[in-house]
């Protein structure tokens, strides 16, 4: 491993030059036209290979339903000019709200966001053309030991784990959910799908990353019962509501998961780690679970990998500063891209002909559609995912498909106060490119913040 640094690159070649020092494997290809090319999902197409992967603000109304700030992302994102717009969490019930602001589709508040999908499309088609309007999927999610559904930690576990009780509020009075309230969740997943379907997506994401329940069930090895122990219990659940959902929403309807490959967590407490090193992938069961998801009728996939909460959130999103307590990683950033980037090839190799989205590209600032476009010319994956970069330059995609590039006055500066925003309670956005809407949001945050 090489020290972590800050981006200073100040042209295409001084960065091909230092991925050639470190060793790394990242291409680049000045032929973007990869990047504009249709992608077909289940019966669907995205008009071209770029991605909003689901960033969430932490800012809808108290019902779940759009607020003005929810509303005013979404047209950014679908004007964008992005072909997959991938929409943020979305809670299948109030206790598993990761906060009291968290997206959340019902019956009551059905219209809204019909109307939102609605006018979205339209935002898109008017900016890019009718041949231009995004697939929208709708992330389906329970935050499991990270639920917060009012002002207070609210963690409903499926397993102990000793590393991440203690930050999340957990002690060992703490009761381990039962079996039959993780069945039921089954029928509050497709519940959540048949709104979503009727609210004008074309698919869900069963969420199953950075922790939140079904990413941690992957990885409950201690866990007793029907879902726990050996990986056919532990990836029972997500089978079971990928199944039923696909069952229940019909073909045409698509059917997504963006999952964790890896979880920098060690045994018997992660997912895709070497029992014996935490740091070594071990790509059996994340590449038995690809196979398994996509036997059940899964038509797009999304990997990540680690917990952006915990101490080492570079595996995840590799930055220049990360979050206020959070150590500086033992790695050059495009180490961690690289990692990152190896995930998906993987992933997307096993999935065969199911598209994946790839993601870790925001560090890479204004070059990232080169290591997108020559990811997309090798296979390694079907989309390239930008997640923090879509709150700083939402438009980014437009800005390649016209003008063949990117702007670096506007590209995310990896600062990570996006994030810290969400770790003090706050409703997040781009402070740095955002700042009229974003920096009184951060200080009110910062304010009242505990971390």
């Amino acid at each position: 491993m090489s020290a972590h640094e800050k981006f200073h690159y100040q042209s295409l070649e001084e960065l091909k030059e230092q991925i050639k020092e470190l060793g790394v494997h990242i291409e680049i290809s000045e032929d973007l036209s990869p990047l504009k090319t249709p992608v077909k999902i289940g019966t669907k197409t995205a008009p071209n290979a770029m991605a909003v992967l689901p960033m969430e603000g932490c800012d809808s109304n108290p019902d779940g339903s759009p607020s003005p700030l929810v509303i005013r992302r979404y047209e950014r994102f679908a004007g964008g000019g992005a072909g997959l717009l991938w929409w943020e969490a979305n809670a299948v019930v109030s206790e598993g709200r990761a906060n009291p602001l968290q997206m959340m589709l019902t019956k009551d508040n059905l219209k809204a966001f019909a109307e939102l999908v609605s006018h979205g499309k339209k935002t898109a088609a008017d900016r890019l053309g009718s041949d231009h309007i995004p697939v929208n999927i709708l992330q389906l999610t329970h935050s499991g030991r990270y639920s917060r559904p009012v002002d207070q930690p609210a963690p409903i576990i499926p397993q102990h784990d000793p590393i991440l009780d203690q930050r999340t509020g957990v002690n060992e009075d703490t009761a381990v959910v039962t079996d039959d309230y993780l069945e039921g969740l089954v029928e509050k997943y497709v519940a959540s799908a048949l709104l979503a379907k009727e609210a004008g997506f074309d698919g869900v994401d069963i969420k199953a990353c950075h922790r939140y329940l079904l990413s941690e069930l992957l990885a409950s090895h201690t866990r007793i019962g029907k879902y726990g122990g050996s990986f056919e219990n532990r990836s029972r659940l997500i089978l079971e509501i990928i199944r039923e959902v696909k069952k229940a929403a019909g073909e045409d309807f698509i059917v997504a998961s963006r999952f964790n490959v890896f979880d920098a967590h060690p045994f018997p407490y992660g997912f895709g780690c070497d029992q014996e090193d935490m740091w070594k992938f071990d790509e059996t069961e994340p590449l038995l679970l690809v196979r398994r998801m996509c036997e059940e009728g899964v038509e797009l996939l999304s990997n990540s990998a680690g917990n952006p909460y915990y101490i080492y959130p570079q595996v995840t999103r590799p930055f220049d500063l990360s979050s206020m307590g959070i150590p500086i990683p033992e790695e050059h950033p495009l180490e961690s891209i690289a990692r990152l980037f190896d995930f998906t090839r993987r992933i997307q190799e096993a999935a065969g002909n199911v598209p994946v989205v790839g993601n870790g590209y925001t560090w890479l600032r204004q070059y990232l559609p080169y290591a997108g476009a020559a990811n997309l010319i090798n296979g390694s994956c079907s989309f390239v995912g930008l997640g923090r970069s879509s709150f700083a330059y939402p438009d980014a995609p437009a800005d390649i498909l016209l003008r063949g590039s990117m702007k670096p006055d506007k590209v995310c500066i990896a600062c990570s106060k996006c994030t810290q925003i969400m770790r003090d309670h706050g409703r997040t956005g781009c402070v740095i490119r955002d700042s009229k809407v974003y920096v009184p949001l951060y200080k009110e945050a910062r304010a009242g913040g505990l971390i």
